[in-house]
């Protein structure tokens, strides 16, 4: 069948339509799902949403709801087995004292709540204002040995803090996490259930996901896998912007020419393949081992072994500030600090860590042989391990030993020859 130029026109005249009312259709009636919508709900997909967490969490083995009923109906739920997220709820004047009451009973009947944001509505919880106004981000420094300072440095908004002194009334109050000298991440025994407070729901929020601490310490508070984890999204009292209030401060003037300008493009660039479909060019992956050896090689030949030690020595003490929660500062003052903080924190003795780190940084400075630098690599991979066992005893990943045994890998093949 011959296809006439005024056909081709037309056609693209209807895609040109059809992608105008689609633009004007998701800016008009879809407005918040935008890159500035700063509300953690299930259904944002910007920087600041929920919507990550709700459909990571039944991938682990949670059962996830969006609650969108009042916190009364939670007598109808096995407190035991749920976990309520409510993530910088607002609630009005009229609905907040019932709110309080209902989420207290849920926690006295075994349930866990998760509230985020500068107030609380826990309760006998009580926050204040951050001792220092920030502007940027605040990275956490853990606190004891609870499952939430376990998550270790987290890196959070400090939009309140936990007033430890006029809050709790008498509970057994645990600061898991502190900015500064602010209490940002606590917990607390209420009847049967527990109480978490987050002075942000950052951690949580899409963006908040793509680090390893402020997973750990989503999961360390939802509970055990096998938990219903409930999302608070119910209409507290909050006034919701109706379509024409969402419309307002859009740049119409600047869509019409986008507009304008796609059109164009269309006409300009409408053309027919010719000539038969080629398959990509596949390039075969070397594997892994290969790889081993040719490093291993290159350190041969290049009578070095210094960038193995260092690179194993700058792994262990990246664990050590990201998975084992030391302060960068302790980190800086040397082997010494690094073993009284372990020390204090877990117990035991470090003397062979401290000896290891020098024993690497003194390597940085002059050329090992392969055998003694596979020793001193093989070491403080040992001493990561150690630690990993400590923090995570029945949860060793596999990905991560893989990782830390690279540059093993390399010096091994090194030394057969």
């Amino acid at each position: 069948m011959n296809v006439t130029p005024k056909n081709d026109m037309q056609r693209v005249l209807w895609v040109f339509g059809i992608a105008v009312v689609v633009i004007v259709l998701v800016a008009v009636l879809i407005p918040n799902h935008t890159q500035n919508d700063p509300r953690p709900r299930v259904d944002n997909n910007a920087t600041a949403g929920a919507k990550a967490a709700f459909m990571l969490l039944p991938k682990l083995g949670y059962k996830v709801q969006k609650w969108e009923a009042a916190e009364s109906d939670l007598e109808n739920m096995d407190a035991a087995h749920t976990t309520l997220i409510m993530a910088d709820v607002y609630v009005g004047p009229k609905a907040l004292k019932p709110t309080q009451v209902a989420v207290q009973r849920f926690l006295e009947r075994g349930g866990r709540v998760l509230d985020t944001g500068g107030d609380t509505l826990l309760p006998f919880g009580k926050t204040r204002a951050p001792s220092v106004q920030k502007t940027d981000l605040c990275y956490t420094v853990a606190e004891g040995q609870g499952a939430l300072a376990r998550a270790g440095q987290v890196s959070t908004a400090d939009e309140g803090a936990w007033d430890e002194k006029e809050a709790a009334m008498g509970t057994a109050l645990h600061v898991e996490q502190r900015c500064g000298e602010d209490a940002v991440v606590v917990s607390y025994k209420v009847g049967k259930g527990e109480a978490v407070w987050w002075s942000s729901s950052m951690p949580l929020s899409n963006a908040g996901l793509k680090e390893d601490g402020s997973l750990k310490l989503l999961l360390a508070t939802v509970g055990e896998p096998g938990r219903t984890v409930l999302f608070d999204e119910f209409d507290h009292g909050e006034p919701r912007p109706g379509m024409w209030d969402a419309a307002k401060g859009l740049p119409l003037k600047w869509l019409f020419w986008q507009c304008v300008l796609l059109a164009g493009l269309l006409i300009l660039s409408f053309s027919r393949r010719k000539g038969p479909i080629r398959m990509p060019v596949v390039v075969p992956r070397t594997s892994p081992v290969e790889f081993a050896e040719s490093m291993g090689h290159l350190y041969e030949r290049a009578g070095t072994t210094n960038a193995a030690t260092g690179m194993a020595r700058a792994r262990l003490l990246r664990f050590l500030q990201n998975e084992g929660g030391l302060a960068r500062v302790t980190i800086e003052h040397g082997p010494t600090a690094i073993a009284e903080a372990l020390t204090a924190r877990f117990g035991g003795e470090w003397t062979a860590l401290v000896k290891h780190l020098n024993d690497a940084t003194e390597a940085e400075h002059a050329e090992l042989a392969p055998k003694s630098a596979l020793r001193l690599v093989q070491a403080l991979d040992e001493d990561v391990e150690r630690l990993q066992r400590m923090l995570m005893p029945k949860q060793m990943s596999l990905g991560r030993e893989t990782m830390a045994g690279d540059e093993t890998a390399v010096l091994v093949s090194a030394t057969k020859e």
